[in-house]
């Protein structure tokens, strides 16, 4: 007998959406928080040397004279490996929304396995790549390439598609007027804003028991970004699943499966595997 469900089985509101999405998260805090918090550590290392050769300072990185190609570059590898890591997290919080959506229980250490880490991480390293290179050649083409393709990692888990996770990434989000991508697009504006805001006060809080000693803020300013994004990026990751979840609900009558299974007897997670 399944537990009441925890998201909720019919097409929402933004609002309700971003709601569910925090639902989410608060559940499954451990895992995807602990998973963001390494992976933002180590996107602040590999953007280091980027940041050098571009002569770019903290706390806000921004070009420096002459040095603009430079730092053009560091800007489009952010984008890459933030596009990367959200899209992991949002495989693992894809492992844990299909259950919730049905109301079954699945233990943390159980996400690993039901994320399909070999498949997560070739389409998160696809998505990176074609991220970071729209952001190279600016920043109109990367919201759409961003809005489009970000619901693969809800795809290949929830939906369980292989080979054409991309393209069916892109087709959910292109129904209803383009409304995942400016869902998604929306979502990551918020949580820019509060990354800024958030690192900011980390920037202050830690530059408090640092006595502003000279060349504190180079290395105390990538720890409080780091610390902000590690929320900010589990966050648009449990969107990204929520939203595959109500896309199919919306466009495809997947609550209308699952209560039809139901009511038969048959397991009730089966329709959310996608048959094309």
């Amino acid at each position: 007998m399944s537990a009441q469900p925890d998201l909720p089985l019919r097409p929402m509101t933004l609002g309700e959406l971003l709601d569910a999405a925090m639902t989410l998260l608060r559940a499954r805090a451990l895992p995807l928080l602990v998973t963001a918090g390494v992976l933002a550590g180590l996107e602040q290392l590999v953007l280091l040397p980027f940041r050098e050769l571009a002569f770019a300072t903290a706390p806000f990185y921004g070009p420096a004279r002459g040095s603009f190609g430079a730092w053009w570059t560091l800007i489009a590898v952010g984008f890459a490996t933030e596009a990367f890591i959200i899209c992991v997290l949002g495989s693992l919080a894809a492992a844990a929304a299909g259950p919730a959506l049905v109301g079954r229980t699945v233990s943390n250490r159980q996400l690993w396995s039901r994320m399909r880490p070999l498949v997560t991480f070739a389409s998160a390293t696809g998505f990176g790549v074609i991220c970071g290179v729209a952001a190279f050649g600016g920043f109109v083409g990367w919201v759409f390439v961003y809005g489009l393709f970000g619901l693969v990692s809800g795809v290949v888990v929830i939906d369980r598609a292989g080979g054409g996770a991309f393209l069916r990434s892109a087709r959910l989000a292109s129904r209803g007027g383009l409304r995942g991508v400016w869902i998604r697009f929306a979502a990551y504006l918020s949580w820019f804003a509060v990354r800024v805001v958030l690192g900011a006060g980390w920037v202050q809080i830690l530059d408090a028991f640092s006595d502003g000693r000279p060349g504190s803020s180079a290395v105390l300013t990538p720890i409080a970004f780091g610390l902000a994004n590690t929320v900010a990026y589990a966050a648009l990751a449990s969107v990204d699943a929520v939203l595959t979840l109500e896309i199919r609900i919306r466009t495809e009558g997947l609550d209308i499966a699952i209560s039809r299974a139901r009511s038969r007897g048959e397991d009730e997670a089966a329709p959310l595997v996608w048959a094309p």
